[in-house]
């Protein structure tokens, strides 16, 4: 079979980078384009001195677009709904990696973003693209709209329980070590300008943008706080997560929710082991994989919850994600080019 030819739009920034870097070895495409406003006619290895020897492509203007097969949006928030008009004649599918076509309501888009939304008339086109969640949804798609870093730790870490009905209905907690890529992953600054403070400072105490994600996407009716903090490393988001589950409940009935869910699921790792250091999810040994571990702990005095997840925010969160909703799509092995590890130590 042919190879599918690739352009993507932004790929200056972190998400465009690791779009391009996964895609680079990926069987079944073929990266043709890459566009930077700031950096067009240098080589693409001048920012991802990663995929040195990989390819000789230099950075183009958007301008200079031609028709591809697969559009990828690597843009600022509100850039992609705002210039969608010239981008949905380019390309058969269009994958956007920012939250512009993301949140379906309209009124929940405004509460969360501040504005309306500059193109709704696009909306009904886009599938959000969490596989787990929408995997028929997304065969055959041809509008993707990637779903977000730290919703996706959170959804996949809730999905089970509430759609079996584990948790107490009561309020969710959820805080977020957030890596400083998941913050302005989509913006070409976010290359430049790497945050190695090696602090800890709360950037989004309450109100977070991926709370309305989380309220689309999560079955029932439970309010769910959101806290993101961000850490010392670049790469990676560790959530806790804290629920109750009523008398008559015990862990077993966690692991039971989540054996029926996930049991087949491909990326989905739950982490319950009793000894050693690594009895938790972390996301360090996840860095480049597309892999999400889940763990959990039983307060049995109290039936408090507490569960974790750990992703790669640039994979798992942002361009793996992309690529495993564009295989299911165009139905291909969901796993192709993301079978890689993570590594260790």
């Amino acid at each position: 079979m042919n190879k599918l030819k690739v352009a993507i739009v932004g790929g200056s920034g972190y998400a465009g980078g690791e779009f391009l870097r996964i895609a680079l070895s990926h069987p079944m495409l073929e990266v043709t384009q890459v566009t930077s406003e700031r950096n067009a006619g240098d080589p693409i290895t001048f920012l991802h001195p990663n995929l040195r020897g990989r390819s000789s492509l230099k950075f183009r203007k958007m301008a200079e677009l031609e028709p591809t097969d697969v559009l990828v949006l690597a843009l600022p928030h509100g850039n992609a709904a705002q210039n969608f008009s010239q981008f949905e004649g380019l390309a058969d599918t269009i994958i956007d990696l920012s939250a512009d076509f993301r949140i379906k309501d309209l009124e929940e888009y405004k509460k969360y973003y501040g504005e309306d939304h500059p193109a709704p008339e696009f909306l009904p086109g886009f599938v959000y693209g969490n596989p787990e969640l929408h995997r028929e949804e997304l065969r055959g798609a041809r509008r993707i709209a990637c779903a977000g870093c730290f919703a996706t730790s959170i959804i996949l870490a809730l999905y089970p329980l509430l759609k079996l009905g584990v948790p107490y209905p009561r309020d969710i907690l959820a805080t977020g070590l957030v890596g400083s890529s998941a913050a302005g992953a989509s913006s070409s600054a976010a290359s430049h300008h790497p945050e190695r403070t090696g602090s800890f400072r709360v950037y989004g105490a309450t109100g977070h943008r991926h709370t309305a994600e989380v309220n689309q996407e999560l079955p029932g009716n439970f309010p769910i706080h959101l806290t993101a903090i961000a850490s010392p490393s670049v790469r990676g988001i560790l959530t806790t997560l804290q629920l109750w589950i009523p008398d008559g409940y015990s862990e077993r009935d966690v692991w039971s929710a989540y054996r029926e869910v996930y049991d087949s699921e491909p990326f989905i790792r739950i982490v319950k082991v009793r000894k050693g250091i690594h009895r938790y999810p972390d996301p360090k040994l996840l860095d480049g994989s597309n892999f999400c571990d889940i763990g959990f702990e039983t307060d049995v005095d109290t039936g408090r919850v507490v569960v974790m997840s750990a992703i790669d925010n640039l994979v798992k969160g942002t361009a793996g994600h992309a690529i495993q909703c564009l295989n299911i799509a165009q139905g291909w092995e969901e796993t192709l080019g993301l079978e890689f590890v993570g590594l260790h130590p």
